[in-house]
């Protein structure tokens, strides 16, 4: 299931940071009505099964700062295969109809819950964040893990990735459902984002790109639900048709 969320700040010539994941993120726990569930999720050390899109402004103009929304308004995508996470969210929109975007409260103007697409064997998709793959390589005696860029390696690990987290989701030890994922890279952009943490800040590099997905329906849809890739909980790897 999908939700498209629409904010408003009271003051037009709103500025929005370039890296804003961790804003968003901690948007999506808060909202959660059902406490025991966020709570879970956020502390949870494995996946997550939901995923956010970048901003989208609109009206907008870019600066040296970041973003500003000339008229207040901005939106964004979440997404995930568990139905009931995006029902409590619903809840938890509609039971406050404000929220903390840095220092400054942002009215919610609409939640939209969108349609389900038809499905179909061979999809051709386009990021809406960017896709991470990453691998751990030894460099001078010590383990260092490094993005990777789109190529056979990175999208053979996507699909095993993808395969992993819907065994996890749904339970299984196996499965005989197959994809093959891979892109035309017709549209490729480089990403460098940061996601903060506490006191820490990491960088990552992913990419925007045009994607094909051709296989199980079940994993098409998986993969359109969850996002793939890694970090699709901070908000990368969501997928739009």
């Amino acid at each position: 299931m999908r939700l498209k969320i629409y904010l408003k700040s009271e003051n037009e010539d709103f500025m929005i940071p370039f890296n804003y994941n961790h804003i968003l993120s901690s948007i999506i726990y808060n909202k959660i009505a059902d406490l025991d569930l966020a709570d879970k999720l956020h502390n949870s050390i494995s996946f997550k099964f939901f995923t956010f899109s970048q901003i989208n402004v609109p009206n907008r103009k870019i600066t040296k700062k970041g973003i500003i929304s000339r008229d207040g308004r901005l939106n964004f995508y979440i997404s995930s295969p568990n139905d009931y996470l995006i029902r409590s969210l619903v809840d938890g929109f509609l039971d406050d109809l404000y929220v903390k975007f840095k220092h400054e409260k942002l009215f919610v103007e609409k939640i939209e819950l969108l349609k389900e697409i038809e499905f179909q064997n061979k999809m051709e998709f386009k990021t809406l964040s960017p896709i991470i793959v990453r691998k751990k390589k030894e460099v001078d005696g010590k383990l260092k893990i490094w993005d990777l860029a789109p190529g056979d390696e990175f999208f053979k690990a996507l699909e095993k990735n993808l395969i992993r987290k819907y065994l996890m989701f749904n339970d299984m030890e196996s499965t005989d459902k197959k994809i093959k994922i891979y892109s035309e890279m017709k549209s490729v952009k480089r990403k460098r984002i940061a996601i903060e943490k506490g006191p820490q800040t990491t960088y990552n590099r992913g990419y925007m790109m045009d994607i094909i997905l051709e296989g199980d329906l079940n994993l098409i849809k998986f993969a359109y639900d969850s996002g793939i890739g890694e970090k699709t909980s901070v908000g990368f790897g969501l997928l739009v048709f």
